[in-house]
């Protein structure tokens, strides 16, 4: 697979930098999930044109592969170790300082599991939504209010209960002008599960948890309900294909773009 020719026409990349945007399974994802109408890969070309936007021209890597997550909770422990140390040769050889994720997993497996691997990282683990809080009101970017009306926000397992990362997301969207922002009643560390992490299960209780979840975006009057983890929002369109609830799934970084 061609894993940089969604950059075409999209933003600027380079081969070497300081900042590396680890991309992760977005390019394998999109193909699978396009019976959702559903293209994972947006929010890959989100997050750059972002980047862009506030004077980074990233690194993307044709060279990069799966950050190894699936294959540590299933327990292939060997494949795991060579993810690993694939990433590692390749974010070394292109000289970057800061490695920027946009998936909670890549970023808590990087973060959690890789030193066990390879040792003390020599850059720097920073997660998109982290490090836009500080990027964004330093550019200068004039955001709109593209009309989303009421939102809310999904916390993700991994962003949130796993790394502590509950207020950085909330901030990114209240830099939107007259933003409408509506809590669920589950929040944060007591935030419902989309239902199934590594593609291991898709069981009726896991349907239920993410009709549960729907149903408490709706309940506070929610017209979009924002998540930042690609496997979130496949999981809660398709069990909202499968519903009548009324609510719109969204990415946390299409929410922004369109900000722009």
């Amino acid at each position: 697979q061609n894993r940089t020719a969604w950059t075409k026409g999209v933003g600027t990349i380079k081969a070497k930098g300081d900042y590396f945007y680890f991309v992760g399974c977005a390019p394998f994802h999109n193909p699978v999930f396009q019976y959702l109408d559903l293209n994972v890969i947006d929010i890959a070309k989100n997050i750059l044109r972002i980047l862009n936007a506030v004077g980074i021209e990233p690194v993307v890597s044709n060279d990069e592969r799966c950050c190894g997550h699936d294959s540590f909770w299933a327990g292939n422990e060997e494949l795991f170790a060579k993810l690993a140390r694939k990433n590692f040769d390749i974010i070394v050889a292109s000289g970057a300082k800061t490695v920027i994720f946009g998936c909670p997993e890549g970023y808590a497996t990087f973060k959690e599991h890789y030193p066990a691997i390879v040792g003390e990282l020599p850059f720097e683990i920073r997660h998109i939504a982290e490090f836009l809080v500080e990027k964004l009101p330093e550019s200068g970017l004039v955001l709109k209010n593209a009309g989303d009306g009421t939102v809310t926000f999904h916390d993700p397992c991994r962003l949130g209960r796993r790394m502590g990362m509950y207020e950085q997301p909330r901030q990114l969207i209240n830099l939107v002008p007259d933003t409408i922002f509506k809590e669920m009643d589950n929040n944060r560390q007591n935030a419902v599960c989309c239902g199934t992490t590594a593609w291991m299960e898709c069981s009726s209780c896991s349907k239920t948890m993410q009709i549960r979840r729907l149903a408490e975006a709706k309940q506070v009057g929610a017209e979009t309900i924002i998540t930042a983890c690609p496997k979130c929002q496949i999981h809660l369109t398709c069990a909202k294909s499968n519903t009548d609830i009324d609510v719109q799934v969204k990415d946390l970084y299409a929410y922004l773009a369109e900000q722009l």
